[in-house]
């Protein structure tokens, strides 16, 4: 039973989450041979203001 964890800054639409989803398991289960019944897929969104890159939070861009 593959897990997939995709981590992403917040402000996709249910829309978008709902396609990464189908296509992330349709991805892992022709990889891996894995039956997409088997597959899960947990999106972790973090907050703007709990990421940076170069010293910079995303909220303060």
């Amino acid at each position: 039973m593959p897990y997939v964890t995709v981590k992403m800054l917040e402000g996709r639409t249910d829309e978008q989450k709902r396609a990464l989803c189908e296509k992330v398991t349709q991805a892992v289960s022709e990889t891996v041979g894995a039956p997409v019944e088997n597959v899960t897929v947990f999106i972790e969104e973090m907050q703007k203001n709990h990421y940076a890159v170069a010293g910079k939070r995303f909220s303060d861009k």
